[in-house]
């Protein structure tokens, strides 16, 4: 147990739930807050969550969860988070949210954002100039629509009065990480070890799980054959090339991959190629042909025959599905 001798007063987080937040990051920092309070046996954290009208907010699983209160940009607030977790249409000041926070981003507090909220806090101009991240899925569309922000592949950002996250388990690693320069390290560690956690992620920490990591690091040789396929999307190198550059044969290469991948390395290749072009349908304005020779096609009918054979549909309509899915959900349901 830690005892204060002086109580601390109690410091509210605040959560503005937008639809299609992940309810289990929301549950995360909710476990998190209630532990430093039960560890310490005070008050010291709680969680008041918002939506922009007051109203019950769908999650990203179908389930309806109530909040405390309306949005009020008016009201003065120690701590907001913007919790969202899918790739928003283009935002600009008509959104209420983004005006809501631009007015809110003129008193002095702390703003932050998890998964897909920095969106948000970007089109509000509250993350010009400031390191910033977000899930590494949207990294490149964020990138694109507001490069006067210095978009970064770390677990966690906390720039001056920013805090940004990749959302997922990262939102632990970010919330200790605040909490500990309230409440130090120690008391963050017990929380971390009473929730079994391995260890307490710095911020430098990346993202995606490294392949090293999924293979072995005892398998250089696969593992700088795969950073050369990633590096080399849009003109890729024949399997001849790659064994090359990494100095082992063909059919050490092929041996490889085989069996750690279960993939040859040419499938491997066209996989990375076609998952790359995927993202990039979904979330940019970028046409079908740029985006297919961007990822190493030779011509638009080469890139959406090897699109259909491996996703059982072509691009085109894989960009219309999510564009009518969209729209679906930003139109309001009848009473």
């Amino acid at each position: 147990m830690f005892d204060y001798a002086d109580k601390p007063a109690t410091q509210t987080l605040s959560v503005l739930l937008l639809p299609g937040f992940s309810a289990s990051e929301l549950g995360l920092l909710l476990d998190c807050s209630g532990e430093i309070n039960r560890l310490t046996g005070s008050v010291l954290y709680q969680v008041r969550l918002l939506s922009q009208d007051g109203n019950p907010v769908m999650s990203r699983h179908g389930r309806l969860q109530p909040v405390d209160a309306v949005f009020d940009p008016a009201q003065a607030l120690a701590v907001l988070f913007v919790a969202a977790s899918d790739l928003p249409k283009p935002l600009s000041m008509t959104d209420p949210v983004v005006s809501g926070l631009a007015q809110l981003g003129r008193q002095r507090c702390l703003l932050g954002a998890w998964h897909a909220g920095a969106f948000w806090l970007a089109a509000a101009g509250l993350l010009n100039g400031c390191r910033a991240t977000l899930h590494w899925s949207l990294l490149e569309v964020f990138s694109e629509r507001y490069p006067q922000v210095v978009a970064s592949t770390a677990l966690f950002e906390v720039d001056r009065d920013r805090a940004t996250c990749g959302g997922g388990v990262a939102v632990v690693d970010l919330f200790l990480h605040l909490a500990a320069r309230q409440h130090g390290a120690d008391l963050m560690a017990s929380v971390a070890e009473n929730l079994l956690l391995e260890r307490i992620r710095g911020r430098d920490d990346r993202q995606r799980i490294p392949l090293k990591n999924r293979v072995g690091s005892n398998q250089p040789k696969l593992v700088q054959a795969v950073m050369l396929m990633e590096a080399n999307l849009e003109e890729p190198l024949t399997t001849d090339e790659i064994a090359q550059h990494v100095c082992v044969s063909r059919r050490q290469l092929e041996r490889l991959f085989k069996q750690h991948l279960d993939s040859v390395p040419s499938q491997y290749y066209l996989e990375l190629r076609l998952n790359r072009a995927r993202q990039m349908l979904r979330q940019t304005a970028k046409s079908i042909i740029q985006i297919g020779l961007s990822c190493g096609f030779s011509s638009g009918p080469h890139f959406s025959s090897a699109y259909r054979n491996h996703f059982d549909t072509t691009p085109r309509e894989d960009r219309q599905r999510g564009t009518v899915k969209s729209e679906s959900q930003d139109t309001p349901s009848s009473p």
